[in-house]
């Protein structure tokens, strides 16, 4: 079982381009099959979106918990997603 990642992004949004690059290096430095991550278009799915509390794009969550509203570095998101791995480990 790995971790899930995912990043809320609403089209047009130049900071929710970068936050999915950002993402994308940062699963590549992990164990393929680690990390489940997927994009998510909040107008597609605005009720998820509200039910885990993004009122702004970008927006990351893992394991289902919002972690971030707006950009990270890479390194703190690659220490956060170390973190969720160690716990599951």
């Amino acid at each position: 079982m790995g971790v899930k990642v995912e990043v809320f992004s609403s089209p047009g949004c130049g900071k929710c381009g970068q936050a999915k690059h950002v993402l994308r290096k940062v699963v590549e430095e992990f164990d393929p099959g680690s990390i489940d991550w997927r994009e998510v278009n909040v107008l597609a799915e605005l009720d998820y979106a509200v039910q885990l509390g993004v009122l702004t794009t970008p927006a990351i969550a893992i394991n289902g918990e919002l972690c971030y509203t707006g950009l990270p570095s890479a390194k703190q998101l690659r220490q956060r997603i170390q973190t969720k791995l160690e716990e599951i480990k």
